[in-house]
C-alpha cells in the first residue's frame, strides 16, 4: 500500500503538530515604566543596565491540526516561514526590542511578552486555530513557551 493509501485508508483525519524554528538577535532592557530607578536596579540586575543587552534567540513555532490527505500536510512549511518572517524577523532581528518596536513602549520586553508578542503577530496570519504553541529560548537556560492561554 502506498503511503497515500495509509492516510487515506484512516476514517478520521489524523492530528500533528509541526514545528519550524527561527534564529534572530536582539537588544533590551528589562525596566518597568511603572517601578522606580531603584526597583529596577533591585528587580533586574544587571539586565537593566541603561545601554541595554542582547541575545541571540531561538524561536520555535508549532501547529497543530489535521493532516490534509490530498497534500499530507498541516500546512505548508513554506508558508509558515514566510509568516515567521514577517511576525519574527522583520520586527525583532538586529533591533533594539525597546525602542524600534512600538508593542514595547509600555511593555517589559521579557522573554515571556518577546514570546506572547510573537504569538499574537502569528495569530494574525495564521488560519484560526493552527497555532499551538510558541517556544522562545532567550538563552541555552532560559526559555519561555505560551500556548495562548
Amino acid at each position: 500500500m502506498q503511503n497515500c493509501d495509509l492516510i487515506m485508508s484512516h476514517p478520521e483525519p489524523r492530528i500533528i503538530q509541526i514545528s519550524r524554528r527561527l534564529s534572530f538577535s536582539a537588544s533590551h532592557r528589562l525596566h518597568s515604566n511603572s517601578l522606580s530607578e531603584e526597583e529596577n536596579k533591585r528587580i533586574f540586575g544587571k539586565c537593566n543596565n541603561p545601554n541595554g543587552h542582547g541575545h541571540n534567540y531561538k524561536a520555535i513555532v508549532t501547529v497543530r491540526g489535521k493532516i490534509d490527505p490530498i497534500t499530507g500536510m498541516v500546512m505548508n512549511l513554506t508558508d509558515l516561514k514566510q509568516y515567521m518572517e514577517e511576525c519574527i524577523t522583520v520586527p525583532l532581528d538586529h533591533k533594539n526590542v525597546d525602542k524600534d518596536v512600538p508593542y514595547f513602549q509600555n511593555v517589559v520586553s521579557t522573554v515571556e511578552n518577546i514570546t506572547v508578542f510573537i504569538w499574537e503577530e502569528l495569530q494574525k496570519r495564521l488560519p484560526a486555530g493552527l497555532l499551538y504553541e510558541v517556544c522562545v529560548h532567550e538563552t541555552d537556560s532560559n526559555s519561555a513557551i505560551y500556548r495562548g492561554e
